[in-house]
């Protein structure tokens, strides 16, 4: 008996918040409509077709919430780690609004995550956009060749290994070549 109050208190709740989801969503609408168009019209005019205003479903969108939440005050340290894999795994160079987007890390809002990126070793930041940046600046097998020439007494895989996605692949080959 006691889950059947619990339930329709809950599916109350529901409704009351869908009711203000609806009402929100409705008085933004009603505002835009009356900065966009600010015409006077006669009171015995019929009024416009509105539009129909979509529901918004309140648990919808709340396992989303939940995780930016959860991003948000996650650690400084747990959120550079998202925006250098992101780096890494693209090779792509963003803006702050563009990592944002992707992860959920407000850089903009955080000046320990700002901080903290602009003076990682591993990313380079150019005044408006990261990405990432590896030990060598190679882009290929050639370049990855070169290197492994100037170092005659050998190169750790760790210092090449996140230069390019295929460099292992290069790696093993090139080794071969060699030998």
């Amino acid at each position: 008996m006691a889950l059947n109050e619990r339930l329709s208190k809950f599916k109350q709740q529901q409704e009351r918040c869908q009711t203000t989801l609806s009402s929100i969503a409705a008085t933004q609408a009603s505002t835009t409509k009356s900065h966009n168009a600010p015409r006077s019209r006669p009171a015995n005019a019929p009024s416009a077709p509105a539009k129909q205003i979509q529901a918004i479903k309140f648990s919808n969108d709340t396992e989303r919430l939940q995780h930016i939440n959860s991003v948000r005050k996650s650690p400084v340290g747990a959120q550079i780690k998202l925006v250098i894999e992101l780096l890494y795994k693209t090779r792509l160079a963003y803006t702050a609004e563009q990592i944002n987007e992707a992860t959920y890390v407000a850089i903009n809002s955080n000046k320990a995550v700002f901080d903290s990126l602009t003076n990682n070793p591993k990313v380079q930041f150019d005044g408006k956009r990261f990405s990432y940046k590896s030990k060598h600046d190679l882009k290929g097998k050639d370049q990855l060749l070169h290197l492994i020439r100037r170092f005659p007494e050998g190169l750790p895989v760790v210092e090449v290994k996140d230069s390019y996605p295929t460099v292992l692949d290069d790696l093993q080959v090139t080794i071969l070549f060699l030998v």
